[in-house]
């Protein structure tokens, strides 16, 4: 067993596992709208880009985050990180990590990092985030004071000890009762979330077709004008 096999929880389906790739896509459209014309929506600058992207995702996903930060309890609320992410800049995270474990693990397959590599960032070819099915989100506070949930948002499994992983056993009880809670707000809303990062979840895309069920996800790739 080698460090991959420990560090990955058993049941845990990640995103180049070829099942989610064989997932088919039928389109249903819906254009990309910004987060940050929505009023109830708080929005972190944290992953901001100078054209925006990251503020936006898709018609329904909004609609649904909507949904899921009503259903929060007084005091509370959503923090949206980043939404949309364009292919090209999908490509470039993904080579980057990739390297980063290819120097650390010399010893690797291509195929053990292209596994490894995708507990942290999606193979672009079915990137959640490039489709504007995924959102990357914490909670903070009415005034806008972000909670602990454990890890920063988009710490890597190396960097957070795996306390990134969202059922990661070495939790504060602050940290999990917070997860608790934005699980619970989101799975009510349809979301899924992708168990290596408590912060990702999404909606309509390839792995959320997988996790739920469906006979297809309703978005694919799109280059955002």
């Amino acid at each position: 067993m080698d460090s991959l096999d420990r560090a990955v929880p058993a049941g845990i389906v990640l995103m180049a596992d070829p099942r989610v790739a064989a997932v088919p896509v039928h389109e249903v459209g819906g254009e990309l709208l910004d987060v940050r014309d929505c009023e109830m929506l708080r929005v972190s600058s944290f992953r901001a880009d100078a054209e925006g992207a990251f503020a936006h995702v898709r018609m329904e996903v909004l609609d649904r985050l909507v949904g899921a930060d009503d259903a929060l309890a007084d005091g509370l609320r959503l923090l949206i990180v980043e939404g949309y992410r364009p292919p090209a800049v999908q490509r470039r995270y993904f080579r980057e990590y990739r390297a980063v474990l290819r120097d650390a693990n010399p010893d690797w397959s291509e195929d053990r990092l292209q596994l490894a590599a995708s507990r942290y960032v999606s193979p672009p070819e079915i990137a959640p985030h490039s489709a504007g099915a995924a959102v990357d989100l914490t909670l903070c506070t009415a005034e806008g004071v972000e909670l602990d949930l454990g890890s920063a948002v988009n710490a890597t499994p190396e960097e957070s000890a795996g306390a990134c992983y969202t059922d990661h056993p070495g939790l504060s009880a602050e940290a999990k009762h917070y997860r608790a809670v934005l699980a619970a707000s989101l799975t009510g809303a349809g979301f899924v979330n992708y168990p290596t990062e408590w912060w990702h979840w999404s909606y309509g895309d390839r792995y959320w077709a997988l996790a739920t069920g469906a006979p297809a996800a309703l978005y694919g790739s799109l280059d955002r004008p």
